[in-house]
């Protein structure tokens, strides 16, 4: 699931437009314990999940990976999962992947403190592997309420995986690109994930537009 030049950070296993990918676990019906909802607040909530032991996970990994950035955000920049650097300084996208993606929000005027972001699954996989349908199940219980509570006006799906499982397909991400999807009630938007466009600089014009169709959408919510 790493990508091959680049194992430090977490991204997908690249998948040009018109190939035929591998769909990311959809959220199945999985037993977990029942846990007690957050009592209000991000902060409360992250405090729940950093003890969580619904998973397997929580056996290999070295810290929970909740999310970074801005509570009152419009905008909820979502990947896959947490990879090596993530998990050892406990933030998303903190390797070279997320050093692009840095420099992605800066080219559209904005940088962490404006957006936040998040993975939909908040512990390393081993390996970097993709995320078992029962470890999506299990975190979906911290991901609903953490969206619950941010209230976003858009969300922006980074890469195959994260944009497959939040939606709920096996489209590959060439035919999500480009137009807009419905997450309960929320506009999502898919583009390329950072560590994807390290190994394929050659997309970044593709990206590009996709970050620019973001930021359109988001003058036209704001007014």
């Amino acid at each position: 699931m790493a990508e091959p030049a680049a194992a430090a950070e977490k991204g997908t296993v690249p998948v040009a437009e018109g190939e035929v990918s591998v769909a990311a676990p959809a959220i199945a019906s999985v037993d977990i314990p029942v846990v007690e909802a957050a009592s209000g607040s991000l902060e409360d909530l992250a405090r729940q999940a950093s003890t969580c032991r619904l998973c397997s996970l929580a056996d290999t990994r070295t810290n929970v990976v909740f999310g970074v950035g801005n509570p009152q955000a419009d905008i909820v920049f979502i990947g896959e999962a947490p990879g090596r650097d993530e998990d050892i300084k406990g933030e998303p996208f903190v390797g070279r992947a997320g050093q692009l993606l840095d420099r992605m929000l800066t080219a559209i005027g904005m940088d962490r403190e404006q957006v936040y972001i998040m993975n939909t699954i908040k512990c390393r996989p081993p390996n970097n592997r993709d995320p078992r349908v029962d470890e999506v199940q299990a975190c979906n219980l911290w991901f609903e309420q953490q969206l619950e509570l941010l209230q976003p006006k858009l969300i922006c799906l980074l890469g195959r995986v994260a944009a497959q499982t939040v939606l709920e397909t096996d489209s590959p991400l060439g035919s999500l690109r480009g137009r807009w999807h419905d997450y309960q009630g929320i506009p999502a938007w898919v583009t390329y994930h950072p560590a994807y466009l390290l190994r394929s600089p050659q997309q970044k014009q593709k990206s590009w537009q996709d970050l620019q169709a973001l930021l359109s959408r988001h003058r036209e919510i704001r007014g």
